[in-house]
């Protein structure tokens, strides 16, 4: 990862990251490792961690990164179904984010996904005012 990723220290400066895999220890039977190289404006931190405490770091960034998109925002906002764009957040009491938006004349079939994991794809007119919790800008 170059310094231009957007991970920042406490005091908003730019953190270059290096993740690669570590060179094993002496011990030839030694777990394979993961290194993680931060380096801030004050100093160089350097990690490692096995395989699987690297998926598991990831799945909560990921977990994280996920929760913090679909944040409710200040109000929600209102847009035709037309206009609906891939990652956009439905409001309502569970999660359900635009996975595709397909126009076939004045309907737009839209394909939902679900925190769950769950798609299912719902019909609407074109022109169907559909109220979103979060929205994502353009070109994303």
């Amino acid at each position: 990862m170059s310094s231009g990723n957007g991970i920042t220290d406490a005091d908003g400066h730019p953190v270059r990251i290096a993740v690669t895999p570590a060179t094993p220890g002496e011990d030839p039977a030694s777990a394979p490792r993961i290194g993680i190289r931060l380096t801030p404006s004050a100093g160089e931190l350097v990690w490692s961690c096995t395989p699987e405490a690297a998926r598991e770091l990831a799945a909560e960034l990921l977990r994280a990164a996920e929760e913090t998109e679909n944040a409710p925002a200040g109000r929600p906002v209102t847009v035709e179904a037309g206009r609906l764009r891939r990652g956009d957040v439905r409001a309502g009491d569970r999660a359900m984010t635009v996975e595709s938006a397909r126009t076939d004349g004045s309907t737009v079939h839209v394909t939902w996904k679900s925190g769950a994991g769950r798609s299912w794809t719902q019909a609407y007119a074109a022109d169907a005012a559909i109220t979103l919790k979060r929205r994502l800008p353009e070109g994303r």
